[in-house]
């Protein structure tokens, strides 16, 4: 994925941004503009149903009324204790007795406690209560989001994204989220480039058989960067396939993009840590249609709104799914 050059950097830039664009004439990709079609997220399946998604921070203790006590719950591994969690969050939000874990897998310094499972109830998912955080922390938290909660919008001149996040597959960026959620302002957070789905792809997002993969490339591309919070670069976490509706990051940010196509040729490559309402892509394909112009961002060909969209990002609701 393409980097928007920056000055400061420039000379970097074009460096990692050549490695981008060799990856791009690997797998030879692109798309352009897109209708609104409400379609079961497949990003939401492969993320929140996998087993495997099922994620959290190292060096984090999280808060909240225990539902479960450590003391009285021990399992083998962080993994088996965000499984617990998520067995006792089936339901809406007053239905659902586990939004945190808090797992102590270091058998060297939690001593007695190695294995304590604590399943707790935050009062707010989306600005989350900490005990400590750091190298000296000796425990491993995360969250489960209820269906109808954990999502954030993206208010747009063209109508509010609002954006599923996915915690137990993405937990280090759903944490810069949160953050952001509290900023006052966040001058940083635009779009700056806008491509639909052309010829390439159809309603639905699937390529068309024998069509080129581009340019364009079907996507909205942009920056989630505020002042007064230090982006510290979110290392790869996981990648599912790149589907329609798919909210991933460029490299490991504060760059994103939002896919409006299904992506197979870009394999797992890019951190997903949400994914658009369906009911919401009609304003992502708003967004593609906008005026633009080409640009060059390290020899691959973009194309560049004319007038950037300003993003602000706040808390909405949203339907259970």
């Amino acid at each position: 994925m393409a980097r928007r050059p920056r000055r400061s950097i420039l000379c970097l830039s074009i460096t990692v941004l050549f490695v981008f664009f060799l990856a791009y004439m690997a797998f030879s990709f692109s798309a352009r503009r897109a209708s609104p079609v409400s379609v079961v997220s497949e990003v939401f399946r492969e993320g929140l149903n996998d087993s495997a998604c099922c994620r959290g921070v190292d060096g984090l203790e999280l808060w909240g009324s225990a539902t479960k006590w450590g003391s009285e719950h021990k399992v083998e591994s962080a993994e088996a204790c965000c499984l617990a969690c998520k067995a006792a969050c089936t339901g809406p939000g007053d239905q659902c007795r586990c939004n945190a874990w808090v797992f102590c897998g270091n058998k060297e310094h939690c001593k007695d406690k190695f294995g304590e499972c604590w399943l707790k109830k935050q009062n707010d998912v989306l600005s989350p209560e900490v005990v400590s955080s750091g190298d000296h922390s000796m425990w491993t938290s995360g969250l489960v989001f209820a269906k109808g909660e954990g999502i954030f919008g993206l208010e747009t001149s063209q109508g509010t994204l609002r954006i599923k996040l996915l915690p137990d597959c993405a937990p280090r960026s759903v944490a810069y989220i949160t953050e952001l959620l509290g900023a006052r302002s966040c001058p940083g957070c635009h779009i700056v480039r806008a491509e639909g789905r052309g010829q390439f792809w159809d309603l639905k997002g699937d390529h068309v058989s024998h069509a080129s993969f581009g340019p364009p490339y079907a996507l909205i591309q942009g920056t989630l960067e505020a002042d007064g919070i230090f982006f510290k670069e979110v290392p790869k976490e996981v990648c599912p396939s790149i589907k329609r509706g798919s909210v991933a990051w460029v490299g490991q940010g504060p760059e994103f993009f939002i896919s409006l196509a299904n992506h197979h040729e870009w394999k797992r490559s890019y951190t997903v840590f949400g994914f658009v309402l369906p009911e919401d892509m009609e304003i992502a394909e708003k967004i593609a249609s906008l005026p633009s112009k080409l640009d060059v961002w390290a020899n691959v060909t973009v194309s560049v709104l004319e007038d950037p969209v300003s993003l602000r990002v706040v808390r909405v609701t949203g339907p259970g799914e």
